[in-house]
């Protein structure tokens, strides 16, 4: 059986997601401004802030980013 490769927007809400949980500012986005990669890392780095705003700890960061 084949494996299907990741969608490519969803690998850069996580690489957001994670880069916020290490506490990279959102300028460290890796893509290009107005692309839709770019909005999906600074989503998925807007969700990674809250939480850790919300007081997740790192157990929690690290199930929630595998579940993505």
């Amino acid at each position: 059986m084949k494996k299907h490769k990741r969608d490519q927007e969803h690998r850069s809400y996580v690489k957001g997601y994670q880069a916020a949980v290490i506490g990279r500012s959102i300028e460290a986005c890796p893509y290009q401004e107005q692309s839709l990669m770019a909005y999906q890392w600074s989503r998925g780095w807007r969700e990674g802030r809250e939480d850790f705003w919300n007081g997740y700890n790192q157990a929690s960061f690290q199930q929630k980013a595998a579940n993505l």
